[in-house]
C-alpha cells in the first residue's frame, strides 16, 4: 500500500504558495483524483517518494529521461560543469559541442539556436518562419501541443486537454487570428486550407509523432504530403521535436521517417533533464536571426552551461558508444513491443477495450476500441476508465501519467522483468476496473 502522509502535508502546504499546488497543471491529479505525491529521488527506472514508496516510473519526467534518472555519466558531467560555474551570460565551448552534436545527428539542422525551453523553441521557430517568408499564417493541427505560447495556445493538447480548456483564458483572439488549427491526419483539410490562403501561410508546425493528447501515429504518406505541399507553396514545415527529437531514433522523427523539415525544435532530451531548448534548421534561413538578420530572439541563460554538459553526455551516450555495446534504440523498440503486446493481451483477457498506441519507446493507452488517429479519436476514449486504471497501477507501485490525454515513456533503465511486472500488473487492475 502506497503510503502518502508527507506528500499530504507538503501539498498542503504547496497549496498555500503555489496555485493549484503545482508548478506545471498535469502533475495536480486532477484529471484521475486525488492528490499528487511527492518525490525525494529517483535513480534508474524508478522514482522514490518522499513517504519511502518505489515506484516503477514510466513518465521518465515527460520524455527527457531516456536512459533513465540520475544515469551516472550525466551526474558527473554536470557537477564537472558546476565547478567552473553556473552561467556565464557569455559564450562557452559546450555551446559548440552541442550545436555540432545536433547538427550532425538530425538530417535537417545546418544551424542551430539554443534557448531554454520547448515553448521558446517553438515561439521563436514560428517568428523565424513568418519572418523569412514574410507571411502571416501558420497552420497546427488540434491536439499537438507547442508550448503556451499565446498564439500557438489553440485547440492544443497536453494539460489544455486534460482540464477542458484548449483555447486559455488571458489570450486575446487577435493573437491567434493567424492560427488555423486544422485535424492531424487530415490531407483534404490541409490542402484546402492552402487553397483558401494562397501566398498567406508562413508554414505548418507539427509534432510528426503526436505526444500531448495521449499517442497517435501519422498515417503512410501523411508526413510526406506535409513536406510536398509546403514546397509547392513556398512555406516552411517545422516539426516539433521537442518529445521526439533523439527518442525516436538517433536523428528523431525526421530520421525514422525520411524527412527534411524546414525547421526543427527541440528540448527535454538535450537537456539530460535540466531545462533546455533549441531550434534549427537550414542555413539560409537560421541566419535570419539576430544578429545576422531581422528576426529578434534572445535569452539570458541561453546555452547555460549545466543544461548542455548533462545534455551533450546524454547524446553522446545514446549515439557515440562503442559498437561493443548494445543498440540503446534496439533494446528501447524491444522492450516497446514487449509492452505493446502485453497490454494487448491484458485488455483481451480482461475484456476491457482498449487501443495501444506506440512508436518507439512512447506510448498510450486509450480506454476505447476504435482506432486512434487524431484528437477526435482520443475525446472518445473513456476517461474514468482510465482514472480507475491510473489509480489501480498506481497502488500496485508502477506510475503512469496522470492524464488520459499524456504520452508514457520507457527508458534504457527498463528492463524486461520492469515490463512484465507491468503487464502482470495491468492484467490484474483491468480485470477489477473491467
Amino acid at each position: 500500500m502506497i503510503s502518502r502522509a508527507q506528500s499530504e502535508a507538503l501539498f498542503a502546504e504547496a497549496l498555500r504558495y503555489i496555485p493549484g499546488g503545482v508548478n506545471s497543471p498535469v502533475r495536480a491529479f486532477r484529471a484521475v483524483g486525488g492528490q499528487p505525491f511527492f518525490v525525494h529521488r529517483a535513480a534508474g527506472a524508478r522514482l522514490e517518494t518522499v513517504d519511502g514508496d518505489e515506484l516503477l516510473d514510466y513518465v521518465g519526467t515527460w520524455g527527457p529521461a531516456i536512459l533513465g534518472h540520475a544515469h551516472p555519466k550525466i551526474i558527473a558531467a554536470v557537477k564537472a560543469a558546476a565547478d567552473h560555474g553556473t552561467s556565464f551570460g557569455v559564450p562557452n565551448p559546450f555551446e559548440v559541442t552541442m550545436a555540432r552534436l545536433i547538427c550532425a545527428l538530425a538530417p535537417s539542422v545546418q544551424k542551430v539556436r539554443m534557448c531554454n525551453s520547448g515553448t521558446e523553441a517553438c515561439m521563436s521557430a514560428i517568428r523565424l518562419a513568418r519572418g523569412f517568408t514574410r507571411r502571416d499564417q501558420i497552420i497546427k493541427f488540434d491536439g499537438c501541443y507547442h508550448g503556451h505560447a499565446d498564439s500557438l495556445l489553440v485547440k492544443a493538447g497536453s494539460g489544455a486537454l486534460t482540464f477542458g480548456h484548449p483555447d486559455s483564458a488571458g489570450v486575446p483572439a487577435a493573437f491567434t487570428q493567424h492560427t488555423i488549427v486544422l485535424p492531424f491526419n487530415d490531407a483534404e483539410a490541409v490542402q484546402a486550407a492552402f487553397e483558401a490562403n494562397r501566398s498567406q501561410i508562413a508554414g505548418i508546425i507539427v509534432e510528426p509523432v503526436p505526444g500531448n493528447a495521449g499517442v497517435y501515429l501519422p498515417r503512410p504518406g501523411y508526413l510526406e504530403f506535409l513536406r510536398a505541399i509546403t514546397a509547392a507553396h513556398g512555406s516552411l514545415l517545422i516539426f516539433d521535436e521537442v518529445m521526439t527529437g533523439f527518442r525516436l531514433a538517433p536523428g528523431g522523427a525526421q530520421e525514422r521517417f525520411g524527412l527534411r523539415p524546414d525547421l526543427t525544435c527541440f528540448g527535454k532530451i538535450i537537456g539530460g533533464g535540466l531545462p533546455v531548448g533549441a531550434f534549427g534548421g537550414r542555413a539560409e534561413i537560421m541566419d535570419c536571426l539576430a544578429p545576422l538578420g531581422p528576426v529578434y530572439q534572445a535569452g539570458t541563460l541561453s546555452g547555460n552551461p549545466l543544461a548542455l554538459a548533462a545534455g551533450i553526455a546524454a547524446l553522446e551516450e545514446l549515439g557515440g558508444s562503442p559498437k561493443s555495446k548494445p543498440n540503446p534504440y534496439a533494446r528501447l523498440e524491444e522492450l516497446g513491443a514487449q509492452l505493446e503486446a502485453g497490454m494487448k493481451d491484458a485488455a483481451k483477457s480482461a475484456s476491457v477495450p482498449v487501443t495501444f498506441n506506440r512508436c518507439g519507446s512512447m506510448f498510450c493507452s486509450y480506454f476505447t476500441g476504435e482506432p486512434v488517429h487524431n484528437l477526435a479519436d482520443a475525446m472518445r476514449s473513456d476517461r474514468e476508465r482510465f482514472k480507475k486504471f491510473f489509480h489501480g497501477m498506481l497502488a500496485e507501485g508502477i506510475y503512469l501519467a496522470p492524464s488520459q490525454f499524456e504520452a508514457g515513456f520507457l527508458s534504457t533503465a527498463h528492463t524486461a522483468a520492469d515490463v512484465e511486472r507491468t503487464v502482470n500488473a495491468a492484467a490484474r487492475v483491468l480485470r477489477r476496473v473491467g
